[in-house]
This record gives structure tokens, sequence and C-alpha cells, in this order.
């Protein structure tokens, strides 16, 4: 006999008893099938999470296949067949529909005001046993800024729900959180952030405007805000540059607090003039100011002692005839045939300095020795050391 032929004869001694297709999740389900005979085929099962064989139970003709427990509880499609038969079917498991959990994920939890930026809403409402709602299940996505709240419905779709938030024009927090059937989640922050700075400008505050090289020149910018009108983050990082008559270039900075950098830098010991210009790197810049500065040293004395080898320079004198402040720095260069030989550098301590000449390095003979403080310069040609 052909093997066709013994499932057409298996097929007419068995007969599907089991009409419903339809179940909800965790429902005991038995497939049951009317036999005339002893033969007890196997049932072949398969669903998204595995497959497996179930052996019946006979009684009284009847045969009872029970689909375990494992494959009841996860809403889906499950595909039978009954073994050495053509006899097959499918069942639908649909979840329960009241909610047991909010599966809820936000993202990013930061975002830039003005529109533009948004955080993503997740919403996974399940049953008691894990399963996604059905499609089409409503969700209120709730959330709430400064004085505004919003309450907007939305359907599940394979298997989620999600809302795209988009920013405020205005920066601070936003509080987001959900609801399904009655059921609520937990409240989540999203921070909405000034956006990009736009240009601003500085300002300088000193006490007076000697290059006496000991007082401090604090810098300012105005309160930096984005194209929103928000003011920029605490902590935005500001690099104010510094060009002087040489050319050179220093370099101060500082980070915003209420909108505002300030950042300070030392005055010059020399006569000179302060281009100053800030940036946020990237993104914005200030004005450009000019500050100049005055000699503070109208003249200084040179005292030669002890073989010449004993210079003294002082007393050094300030813009109201004091004491310049200790650490100003003195250079000492020494020549010897036009041919610069050694330079020295020694910073004042109550208004005077003392280079001492070595006799290891100056050996005794005639040298040329230019002296330089806050940038005057004197020079004295052909001394003589012994």
């Amino acid at each position: 006999m052909q093997k066709n032929d013994v499932a057409k004869q298996t097929n007419s001694e068995i007969k599907l008893i089991t009409t419903q297709t339809e179940f909800n999740a965790g429902h005991e389900i038995i497939i049951q099938f009317a036999i005339n005979n002893t033969f007890t085929p196997l049932l072949y099962c398969t669903n998204s999470y595995g497959s497996l064989v179930i052996k019946p139970t006979l009684k009284n003709k009847i045969l009872f296949y029970q689909i375990p427990k494992i494959f009841c509880k996860k809403r889906g499609i499950i595909y039978w067949k009954l073994s050495n038969t053509t006899i097959s079917g499918k069942l639908n498991i649909s979840p329960i529909q009241k909610v047991a959990k909010m599966e809820t994920y936000i993202g990013p939890p930061s975002i830039e005001a003005g529109r533009k930026d948004y955080s993503m809403l997740i919403v996974i409402p399940t049953d008691s046993l894990d399963n996604p709602l059905l499609k089409n299940t409503a969700v209120t996505a709730k959330h709430q800024f400064l004085n505004q709240k919003k309450n907007e419905v939305i359907f599940t779709k394979n298997l989620i729900s999600h809302k795209k938030l988009f920013s405020p024009l205005k920066s601070g927090r936003m509080l987001v959180s959900s609801e399904c059937l009655g059921e609520n989640s937990k409240e989540f922050t999203v921070i909405v952030y000034p956006a990009n700075p736009t240009d601003f400008e500085i300002s300088a505050e000193r006490h007076h405007n000697y290059a006496d090289g000991n007082q401090i020149t604090t810098f300012y910018s105005s309160i930096i805000k984005d194209q929103q009108n928000n003011i920029v983050s605490d902590g935005t990082y500001v690099t104010f540059f510094i060009k002087n008559k040489k050319g050179n270039t220093l370099k101060t900075a500082g980070t915003t607090i209420k909108g505002i950098a300030t950042a300070k830098m030392i005055h010059p010991d020399y006569e000179t003039d302060w281009s100053i210009k800030a940036y946020i790197d990237g993104m914005a810049e200030s004005n450009t100011i000019t500050l100049s500065y005055k000699q503070v040293l109208k003249d200084f004395d040179v005292d030669f002692s002890e073989n010449n080898r004993s210079i003294t320079i002082g007393p050094l004198q300030s813009f109201m005839q004091q004491m310049i402040p200790d650490g100003l720095n003195i250079t000492l260069l020494v020549y010897k045939n036009n041919t610069l030989i050694n330079t020295e550098i020694k910073t004042s301590y109550n208004g005077f300095v003392t280079f001492t000449l070595n006799t290891a390095v100056y050996p005794k003979d005639n040298y040329t020795i230019k002296i330089s403080a806050a940038g005057l310069e004197k020079e004295f040609k052909s001394i003589h050391i012994w």
C-alpha cells in the first residue's frame, strides 16, 4: 500500500473534534480527535519560540493532546500537524487585554531647545504573562513643560507604541509619563538644554592701567544666550585671546555661570596695548576690545661694587613712587666683544635686585652689560671686572 493511501485511510479514521482556534494567553488548550481504532499519532507543534512533539492520551476512542503551558502563555500563532496524516491547523493566542506592566523607554535623556531636536518615548504595555497587548491598543502619552501640559493618544503597532517629543523653544525640564487601560507608568525626565550660543560682547575691569606685572585684569562676557534667548548652560567654556604690540598671543579662559564667563590675566610688565577677543569654539565669538598699559618705571639706578662683580638695581619705584611689588623680572645680559655670553634673570624683592658675577663664569676682563626692567633698558660698555 502506498504512503498516500495510508494517509488517506488514516485521515478517514481520525476526525478533529476541537473547533476553537482563538484562545487567551494562559488558557488551557487541549486538542481532541475522535478515532475508531487504537492508532495514536504524535502531534507536532511549532511557534516563534520553538517546536515540540506531543504524545496523546486515548480515552473512549478520543485522543487528547494537551499543549504545554509554556506555549499557551505566549501570544502568537501555534501551528500543529498530526503525524502520518495530512491533518493540520493553527491556533491564535491573544494577550490578556489587561495591563500588568508598562515597559517604558525614553531617550535621549537630554535634547536641545528649538523644536528641531526630540526625544523618543516608547511604551510597551504587557499583560500578566509578559505579552504585548493587541495592535491598536490606546496609550496616552503625557508630558509637562513649564506651564504647559499635553496628553496625546497613540496606538500600539508592531507590539509597541511610540511618540516623538520635540523640544520646546525654552530650556528646562520636561516630565513624561504614559497610561494604558487605567495603568500608569513611572515619571521620566528629559532635560531641554539651550541651543548653541550666539555671538556676545566682552568687557574688562582693572584697578589701574599701569604695566606693573602684578595687578589683575578681569574679563567679562555679556550674558551669553542661544537663538531662542535661553541663557547657555553653566560651564560653557569661553576662551579669551590677547594679542600684544609684539605680535605675541596670550590666552586665558573661563566657564559661564548664569550665562556670564569670567577670566583673569596678570598685567604686563612693560608698556603695551592688548587686543582681546573671545570665542566659544566652533559656535560663537565676541567683539574685540583694546586695552593700553602705561610704563610703570620711569627710571632705575644701577650700582656696581665689589670689583664690579656685584650689581644692584633699584630702588624700583612704581607710578606713585612706591616700591614696585615683589616679583618683577629683571634681566641681566653680559656681552664680550659684542657676543652675548650669558643671560641671568632675577625677580625684585623690596624694590631691589642684586646680581653677583661669579669668577668662574666671568674671568677678569672688560664686558658690556645690559639691564632690562619693565621695558626699560640700560647699557654699560667696557665695564672692567677684576
